[in-house]
């Protein structure tokens, strides 16, 4: 009976659900509570279901779920949530992936560092992308695969046991008590992991974070056809044709876009390429550097989370550690890399670095002559050979239109590979597909970086890779518009309160060709010492973006995101985007990003009023 009520509420969800539910990376930006991003969401909803209150109004209503897709959205938690109800489980049991990997390396990450064994468990063949021999070899997963006819078969084990098994219907749970976690493939909408039993709760968390930042929570669009298909309807919103002309496309816009010769290739976000770039490149390390250390240089202060993701892959092998570039405020990037190359190549290790051009969140842009000059130095290890050159991985999310790994600019003579989360300008804020390209002199790399990607299964899904197709022509051309904005609003604020620093591209920068529309705000304050003066500024911070969100909802919005089609963007670094970093290297400061289309005249009355209130 329960199962009827479920499924007879779920139909009236899916007929009355906002649109932004299967269109956008994020919902209800102005209902957001960080803290309680991962519970809200579903508290509010289940109170829904007990009332039998469906109403578009009522749906429209709720708070974010998760954040930003990757951790989860509001029909990833509704299918969840579904899937638990008609099997008698706790919704937060039932985790969703785009990715039918990523659950399974979730387990075989805790158990490495809980020292505890794995047998996956599966009644058919696993599929083909799942490399076993790199899992061990590089990954450095301990298990053991075992082939069954049914799932009575399963015996004792002495560890965590995970049983694979494809299906249509996702909500179909094998049943035997031997097993710890049931992961349901979907041959094409990706995966569900179901953590069975109390005494396995405790990795829950630790599958999130897995999807957090190396993956990507089940699509908008594939989460809706899973639900319709739990009730018994055919997908009236199916995925995307197969990839075909629209990925010939994607590829053409991004070789012209970055005047690269190599190919492109398309994740399922940002963190899915740069997690298969680092996985990649330490597999090549592997390869052609045996026995020796590897150094992922990483600034502290940069996006969360790539300095999380990063810390998260060292810690999974014995011959890789993270090293820290100090980049920002007081600190140069020439000189810091210069610093951290030469001790690198004493200790002959292979060092790769990740930075973001232009910095985040002070936006800031190196002498890249002088980088170029750094990156190229041949260096000695401490016996007198010739160091390992760095490889350079460039995050240019922030100015995916500048040409940085062209033949005839900067870094042509560097090793260099470059990657861009698509939930910024490429798509608009559309769909979270990201993409990498590499230079001449790295293109021998991105073999390596395609085969970790596909043994994730973290590549694009064909609907990304058809908003892609549809946005990325006029990416260049938003870039523009949304930057002549900004300027225009970053020249509002000095002369109206000249008082405050700002941190943008100088006129000379952009007159290169690096026109970010983002910049960030460093507000006037005051008091006797160092934490009166710091708590004042914290709180003149947010008084403004409240401000702002509440006197312009429909453009201001508390968020991250950045190159959204319009509107403006607020967020506080150190409470967001820098969520893992070390606290103190956290900004806590203002973060800016405008767009193509938003009422500029509008955003320069409501910070007026802001001044006068200050």
């Amino acid at each position: 009976m329960k199962e009827n009520n479920v499924l007879d509420y779920l139909e009236m969800v899916l007929k009355n659900m906002p649109e932004d539910w299967i269109k956008l990376t994020t919902h209800r930006l102005d209902i957001y509570n960080e803290e309680l991003a991962k519970t809200q969401f579903l508290e509010k909803f289940e109170a829904l279901y007990k009332n039998n209150n469906a109403k578009r109004a009522a749906l429209s209503g709720l708070p974010t779920a998760f954040d930003y897709i990757r951790l989860g959205h509001p029909l990833s938690s509704v299918l969840e949530w579904a899937i638990a109800e008609v099997n008698g489980l706790k919704a937060k049991n039932v985790i969703s992936f785009s990715s039918r990997t990523m659950p399974v390396l979730a387990i075989l990450r805790k158990n490495l560092f809980d020292n505890k064994r794995t047998r996956i468990v599966h009644t058919s063949q696993l599929p083909q992308f799942f490399d076993a021999e790199t899992l061990r070899r590089i990954y450095n997963y301990d298990f053991e695969i075992v082939q069954i006819k049914d799932v009575a078969e399963i015996q004792e084990f002495a560890g965590s046991t995970v049983f694979i098994s494809e299906k249509e219907d996702l909500s179909n749970i094998d049943r035997n008590p031997l097993i710890d976690f049931t992961v349901n493939l979907h041959p094409r909408l990706g995966s569900v992991i179901i953590v069975n039993g109390w005494e396995n709760e405790g990795y829950i968390s630790e599958i999130q974070h897995v999807r957090r930042r190396e993956s990507i929570a089940m699509t908008p669009v594939n989460s809706f056809e899973a639900l319709e298909s739990l009730i018994g309807k055919k997908a009236s919103q199916p995925d995307a044709a197969p990839a075909g002309e629209n990925k010939a496309s994607v590829l053409e816009s991004i070789k012209k876009i970055t005047s690269t010769s190599t190919k492109a290739l398309l994740a399922s976000s940002g963190l899915s390429i740069q997690y298969a770039i680092m996985m990649g490149l330490i597999d090549d390390a592997i390869q052609n550097h045996p026995g020796k250390d590897i150094k992922i240089i990483v600034p502290p202060n940069c996006y969360g989370g790539t300095n999380d993701q990063a810390r998260r892959v060292a810690a999974c092998l014995e011959n890789v550690e993270v090293v820290d570039l100090p980049v920002d405020g007081d600190n140069d990037m020439v000189q810091s890399t210069n610093t951290v190359l030469e001790n690198i190549a004493r200790e002959d290790a292979v060092p790769y670095i990740i930075a973001e051009i232009p910095t985040n969140p002070r936006v800031e842009v190196p002498d890249l002559e002088k980088l170029r000059d750094v990156l190229t130095k041949e260096r000695q290890t401490a016996k007198g050979e010739t160091a390992i050159a760095p490889v350079f991985i460039l995050d240019q999310t922030f100015c995916p239109n500048v040409q940085f790994l062209s033949e005839d600019w900067i870094f042509s003579n560097v090793k260099a590979i470059s990657y861009v989360s698509g939930s910024k300008f490429p798509s608009g804020g559309r769909c979270t597909a990201g993409y990498c390209v590499a230079n001449t002199k790295a293109a021998a790399l991105m073999e390596k970086i395609e085969n970790h990607l596909k043994l994730c299964d973290n590549e694009a899904t064909p609907l990304q890779v058809e908003i892609l197709a549809e946005q990325l022509p006029s990416m260049n051309q938003r870039i523009k518009d949304a930057y002549k904005n900004t300027r225009e609003f970053v020249n509002f604020i000095k002369e109206n309160l000249p008082e405050a620093k700002i941190n943008f591209v100088s006129e000379e920068l952009a007159a290169e060709g690096f026109t970010p529309s983002v910049f960030s705000l460093d507000l006037p304050t005051k008091g006797n010492t160092h934490e009166e003066r710091e708590a004042y500024k914290r709180s003149l911070n947010q008084k403004l973006i409240d401000m702002m969100i509440s006197e312009i909802p429909d453009e201001s919005k508390y968020c991250v995101s950045y190159g959204q089609l319009k509107g403006c963007y607020w967020t506080i670094p150190a409470t967001s985007t820098q969520g893992t970093t070390k606290e103190d290297d956290k900004d806590y400061i203002a973060r800016v990003s405008g767009s193509p289309r938003m009422d500029l005249e509008r955003h320069k009355k409501v910070f007026l009023e802001f001044v006068e209130q200050i």
